[in-house]
């Protein structure tokens, strides 16, 4: 074969390998303050599916033993490989973990090469607070094993930090046998949530009255899972409540690009339990939409659940026996 051919094929094998390089992967790596005497850093995850020119997923970051998680939408040039993501609220770099958030934006290139994937950029704000909030400076690496699990972030920084629930976050606790209930507990103290006789019996009644649509049943691992709400669509004012077992843990929450978070304990009596989304509206654009994103310690299950006036968005969840982490 011709030295010239030869070269001419080596080069359309890599540039084909490249080319054929996307987005779609779990991300992660440290974002740095750009300011001089300043220390402070985020441990930074996109989770991102790329289809054509555009992006959606899962951002997510710890800073101070706090984790925040955000549904993202963004643009990715093919051409130029940069991809660019909008309204990423990071807390304050010099502020507590429940301080001033930055309106951020980022913007990244993509890099491959043969060792791995990388996607350098930098963190921004919003033109209204360059004055306050200093640029990030990220360089993120794609896992090249991820499936069905977190990244290495999630082993970066202490388990029990991870599992640590944020004030606005909830905690259902579940006590087993006759007469078994749920109850979705803030873990701020002085945050109202508890759910009256009469809101717990007026859905209950509402419930029983719609069909369960059943989406899926999973394998956890563990007693109990983080469980992730987000409005995957445009923000509508979708409102929902949350049922675990046929019984109402959380009522009426808004869904945004916010994560909204219960940490559920499974009931240890039942082979199989049921975890509900109910609408309680259909926001401006019909029907109830969510992704719900489930964490059980070492996988991560993502869906899409829909739900309406007349039917439940129900998933199944089965205990994996023996197994314990």
């Amino acid at each position: 074969m011709r030295p010239g051919l030869l070269l001419f094929l080596f080069l359309a094998t890599q540039l084909g390998q490249v080319s054929g390089q996307t987005l779609t992967g779990s991300w992660y790596g440290r974002a740095d303050v750009m300011m001089r005497g300043v220390a402070s850093n985020y441990l930074t995850e996109f989770i991102l599916k790329q289809k054509g020119n555009e992006v959606e997923g899962l951002f997510g970051y710890y800073f101070k033993n706090s984790y925040q998680s955000f549904f993202v939408r963004g643009t990715y040039d093919q051409k130029s490989r940069e991809v660019d993501i909008r309204n990423l609220p990071l807390i304050f770099y010099a502020s507590s973990t429940s301080g001033i958030e930055c309106p951020m934006h980022f913007r990244g290139t993509l890099m491959v090469s043969k060792v791995s994937s990388t996607l350098k950029g930098i963190f921004y704000p919003s033109s209204k607070y360059r004055y306050t909030c200093p640029q990030l400076r990220v360089n993120m690496v794609m896992d090249p094993n991820e499936k069905n699990q977190d990244s290495a972030m999630r082993l970066a920084t202490a388990g029990t930090k991870f599992w640590q629930p944020r004030p606005e976050d909830y905690v259902i606790t579940t006590s087993s046998g006759v007469g078994s209930s749920s109850e979705a507990v803030p873990a701020d103290s002085n945050q109202p949530g508890r759910i009256t006789k009469e809101t717990n019996d007026a859905l209950v009644s509402a419930f029983a009255q719609r069909t369960n649509i059943y989406e899926k049943e999973l394998e956890v691992i563990d007693d109990s899972i983080r469980v992730s709400f987000y409005d995957n669509g445009d923000i509508d004012d979708d409102t929902i409540s949350v049922f675990m077992n046929e019984k109402p843990v959380l009522v009426k929450r808004g869904l945004t690009s916010r994560a909204l978070n219960i940490y559920v304990g499974l009931d240890s009596t039942k082979v199989v339990n049921e975890l509900s989304m109910f609408a309680d509206n259909l926001g401006k654009f019909p029907p109830n939409t969510a992704l719900m994103v489930i964490y059980d310690g070492l996988n991560r299950y993502e869906l899409y659940l829909s739900a309406s006036m007349k039917h439940n968005a129900t998933i199944r969840l089965r205990k994996v026996k023996g197994h314990k982490l």
